[in-house]
Order: structure tokens, then C-alpha cells, then sequence
């Protein structure tokens, strides 16, 4: 499993990609309203940006940051449903994607349990103690 990070300067095209990945079967995502560090800086009165500069950075739109953990198999059609929605990446004011690789994940996908056939589950300290 992977950690998919989209910050997404696009933020005009959020719902569309949401539903685009939905469709294509992730459907688990967190967004977060977050902002870039020339952004940031733009607001300050801050030497390290000249007034040409600022002025490229003058409106309030932030980005948004989503995080979604995907299946391996899930990630090429990722990444086909943000070039089709947010466009070329490598363009100005698009947006990052990157994957980070998850060695542990728990509480994602919610299983029916039979509950006449079900077994009282074991505890994570029991678990634990399974493994030593």
C-alpha cells in the first residue's frame, strides 16, 4: 500500500478529481486546506520576496493537500484521473503528486462480520505477545 499526496494548486478542480478517484474505487481520502511557503511569504512583509515578486502572489487562494492510502495496483489510475483533471503537473501553479510506501495501515477498509460466526478478537497487547 501507498501513501498518495496530492497538493493540488487547482483548487477549482477539487470536486471533480474527489469524484473522479471515487469512481475509479478510492474511496477514502482526507483533505487539508493548507498553503506553500511563497504563499506564506507573500503575506508577510518579508525581505526574501521583492515587490515583482509579491505582486505574482497577491490573491488569497491557498491549496489543498489530500491524502489517500491506495492499493499499489490503484496508483497508475491515480495518477491517470489527476492529469486528465488537473492537467500536466510539470506546468506552473498545477500541483505536486507523490507516493510514500506504507509498511503498516490499519482501519481503512471496514469488513461485515458474520457475528454468529465470529471470534472475539484478540488485543494488541496479545498480539504482541503472539510475536515474541
Amino acid at each position: 500500500m501507498k501513501l498518495l499526496v496530492i497538493i493540488l494548486n487547482k483548487t477549482d478542480v477539487l470536486d471533480y478529481l474527489l469524484e473522479g478517484l471515487s469512481a475509479a474505487g478510492i474511496k477514502g481520502a482526507t483533505i487539508i486546506e493548507s498553503s506553500g511557503m511563497a504563499m506564506t511569504l507573500s503575506r508577510l512583509d518579508s525581505s526574501f520576496l521583492s515587490a515583482s515578486i509579491r505582486g505574482l502572489f497577491s490573491g488569497d487562494e491557498d491549496n489543498r493537500t489530500i491524502l489517500s492510502v491506495i492499493k499499489n495496483n490503484q496508483l497508475d489510475t491515480a495518477r491517470k484521473i489527476v492529469y486528465n483533471t488537473v492537467g500536466d503537473l510539470s506546468q506552473p501553479n498545477t500541483g505536486i503528486m507523490f507516493t510514500v510506501p506504507l509498511d503498516f495501515v490499519e482501519g481503512t477498509v471496514k469488513k461485515h462480520i458474520d457475528k454468529t460466526k465470529a471470534k472475539p478478537k484478540d488485543t494488541p497487547e496479545e498480539n504482541e505477545k503472539n510475536v515474541s
